[in-house]
């Protein structure tokens, strides 16, 4: 009888004459942060490395080129065509499969979608000649199908000449895989298109010239979309006979959904913090009852129960979490311990897309490590332990006293409220930010299993620093909420953010929300949620969102869904009794609303700071207190300066 807690989940499987583990693969990552030569380094080695020895069968690295020239959606992808990588790459497979884990390397072409490629002088090519979405595409010539199709298995050799233990066919999301298996878009009439069978040719000619390049025990992964999940795009009924086409042929059918080059579909790709987990499911689940194939399922996956019963029950045979390995690297061997409460669950907030798209390397709002794998692994123990006094529970805080107790230090929490948590306590209530209560709740739990001494109901004062005698003081007290100047703000009709999201019930039928930022837009969603009618005023010419990634695209499918009035380039004049008079391009407006709620951002608390910085001379502001942003750069900030005391 088996120990595990989660035996189908961590039952071995052997596929192609590749022995896998268990049965939860880390989904295909890029890693930008390249050399000029775009050659791996120890960094990358580092991110895979991580997950390798956390527990995964197999771990992926995403878009990799197998036409760098004319194939790369961005510049610093890996470009398999180019044997200068092979030192780094080499480096990059030893680091992971020494730990027993199966490296993958994903083979991608952008095809019609290829921007770096075309802004750097190559034509775009795609299965016909059409309008795209960067610029004219061309028709890719049976010539250079046909090199393409070599180009694969070139690309193939190579990786399994440099380590790697299978290799990933990028067949969905829009690439050229899909392009050419679109009834829409390859309306060739030849034998690349027109026809289903025509139309799977291309692949099927990709799969057939890796085996030739590869051999048979060599594993090859199909990423395939079950469904692109937008009007034009293929259904579930096709995504089936797409991978009845594959069934044989393949070793594994790996069904994801969506395409990443329509807003509405990536959000589907990607699912969002609305959704439930596992949404993607059901297309894994109906595509294996028509193939023999093993079959990997993805899509917002974090509880390892319910991966349980998705092997268990047939629905797949193979789990791929790609957030979620961001999150928490070491999901599988906690999940094998039994261990699911030290589990760091994926908040779907998507600060892993807003840094790579911005930094062009991944990070993760809960999980600091995240990004800087070589600094956890190189950091030198404390020289010095010290004693701590951290100011302020909030995220910040308790993220600097949970490094700095792991790192030996004596520390002393001190929250001037009767809980942990900080401001983010405000959105416990709020169905779709379930995920964020679970991970204030994980923190607190990790520091109770430490030595830190908390003590809640207690500000820290000069006095208090006086009787305590700390070595070093960290300040992360916060910020509060800016009052704008506006006329009848101070009305009973008014509220701030955080007191509507912690008493919803004082809000009324309607709602006029000033700020268009992140905070508003969430509020409002919220709030529309519970049947009200709400209007969200901005004084710029678009909302606020942040950078852009799949939950900016979430947001505002959100106010599509649920009707919200959106009013920008509005000042608001004046709030009045029956709701708020504002200024537009077009003249003067009345907004009826029962009641009023301001989101127009925070101000830190730099003097509360100040009068706490002269009485220690080691000395440390993190997060909002220093300038309000978000989560991640609040557990950024205070794991650094964490990992930094006792070094002198």
């Amino acid at each position: 009888m088996s120990t595990l807690k989660y035996p189908h989940l961590f039952e071995p499987i052997e596929i192609a004459g590749t022995f896998f583990r268990n049965r939860i693969f880390a989904s295909p990552q890029g890693y930008y942060n390249l050399a000029t030569d775009l050659c791996p380094g120890d960094d990358m080695a580092a991110f895979f490395e991580a997950k390798a020895r956390g527990g995964f069968a197999s771990v992926c690295v995403g878009d990799c080129m197998v036409d760098f020239k004319r194939g790369r959606h961005y510049d610093w992808l890996i470009p398999l065509d180019n044997p200068k990588i092979m030192p780094g790459l080499a480096k990059l497979t030893s680091a992971v499969t020494r730990h027993g884990c199966v490296i993958s390397a994903e083979l991608s072409h952008a095809g019609m979608y290829a921007l770096a490629s075309h802004l750097d002088g190559s034509p775009l090519y795609g299965p016909v000649e059409m309008e795209g979405k960067y610029g004219h595409v061309y028709e890719m010539p049976e010539e250079m199908i046909l090199e393409t199709i070599e180009a694969y298995g070139r690309a193939a050799a190579f990786a399994k000449r440099v380590g790697f233990g299978m290799v990933t066919i990028h067949g969905g999301h829009g690439w050229l895989h899909a392009q050419f298996l679109s009834s829409k878009i390859n309306t060739r009439r030849d034998r690349w298109g027109g026809s289903f069978e025509n139309r799977m040719r291309f692949s099927l000619a990709v799969v057939e010239s890796i085996r030739r390049h590869c051999g048979k025990n060599f594993p090859i992964e199909f990423r395939m979309s079950g469904s692109e999940c937008f009007e034009g795009g293929y259904d579930l009924d096709e995504g089936i006979a797409i991978a009845k086409a594959l069934d044989g042929k393949v070793d594994i059918i790996h069904v994801s959904a969506g395409n990443h080059e329509i807003p509405d579909a990536s959000i589907i790709t990607h699912p969002s913090m609305f959704m439930e987990d596992g949404s993607n499911l059901y297309l894994a689940a109906e595509i294996k009852k028509h193939v023999k194939t093993p079959v990997g399922t993805v899509g917002g996956f974090t509880d390892p129960a319910q991966m349980e019963e998705v092997i268990a029950s047939g629905q797949a045979d193979i789990i791929n979490l790609g957030r979620q390995s961001l999150a928490d690297q070491d999901l599988p061997n906690k999940a094998r311990l039994g261990r699911d409460e030290d589990i760091n669950r994926c908040l779907r907030c998507c600060s892993c897309f807003a840094g790579v798209g911005d930094k062009r390397i991944f990070y993760c709002a809960t999980n600091p490590v995240t990004g800087h794998e070589i600094e956890e692994k190189f950091t030198p123990p404390a020289a010095r332990r010290k004693r701590i006094l951290v100011a302020g529970g909030g995220v910040a805080g308790m993220q600097a006293a949970l490094t700095a107790a792991q790192r030996g230090h004596e520390v002393i929490l001190c929250e001037k409220s009767d809980r942990l948590g900080g401001v983010l306590r405000c959105e416990e209530k709020v169905p779709f930010k379930k995920k964020l209560a679970r991970y204030i709740q994980f923190q607190i739990r990790n520091i109770g299993k430490t030595a830190v001494d908390v003590r809640l109901n207690t500000p820290v004062t000069p006095e208090l620093i006086e009787e305590l005698r700390p070595d070093v003081v960290i300040a992360a007290v916060g910020a509060r909420p800016i009052v704008p100047d506006i006329p009848g703000i101070d009305g009973k009709n008014v509220l701030g953010a955080i007191e509507a999201y912690s008493n919803p019930d004082k809000t009324g039928r309607t709602l006029a929300v000033i700020g268009g930022g992140l905070v508003g837009v969430e509020l409002a969603i919220f709030m529309a949620g519970l049947g009200r009618k709400v209007t969200v005023i901005e004084m710029e010419k678009a909302l606020s969102l942040g950078n852009p990634s799949p939950h900016q695209g979430a947001l505002l499918g959100k106010i599509d869904e649920l009707k919200i009035d959106v009013l920008t380039l509005a000042k608001v004049e004046r709030i009045t009794e029956e709701g708020v008079l504002v200024q537009t391009e077009g003249g003067a407006r009345e907004i009826k609303a029962e009641t009023v709620v301001y989101a127009v951002g925070m101000k830190p608390l730099r003097d509360e700071v100040l009068a706490l910085s002269r009485f220690s001379r080691e000395f440390y502001a993190i997060g909002d207190c220093v300038a309000p942003r978000n989560i991640l750069e609040a557990t950024q900030a205070a794991w650094t300066i964490a990992r930094t005391i006792g070094r002198l």
